[in-house]
């Protein structure tokens, strides 16, 4: 396998995993509802999509090409993660969750 496709590979597989990572914590560690929601929605994001890039990258080098489900799943994670957040976080404005004490705007109550 070439080496540049190796350090790529690995740099994918590193940066997924690191913003996996913080977005596991952060889903964690935060303190209200919609602060809680930035964790999975955006660093998981882009730390899977760094992963699939990566397993794309791997498997090119190989000699066995794009595989069909990797499109798909990449494709499906960056189609629902948004939408689902923007739903949740609708919904929590509709039920009238609370937020933390000293979060500025709060443009649903206008």
């Amino acid at each position: 396998m070439n080496p540049f496709a190796e350090y790529a590979i690995a740099f994918l597989l590193l940066l997924g995993g690191a913003f996996t990572l913080i977005g596991a914590i952060g889903l964690a560690r935060l303190p209200d509802f919609f602060t809680r929601l930035h964790g999975p929605t955006k660093a998981t994001t882009l730390g899977v999509g760094a992963i699939m890039l990566g397993s794309v990258i791997y498997f090119t080098a190989r000699g066995e090409g794009i595989d069909i489900s990797e499109v798909l799943i990449t494709v499906f994670l960056f189609m629902t993660a948004p939408v689902s957040a923007n739903i949740l976080a609708k919904a929590a404005m509709h039920i009238g969750v609370k937020t933390t004490e000293g979060t500025e705007g709060k443009p649903w109550e206008q």
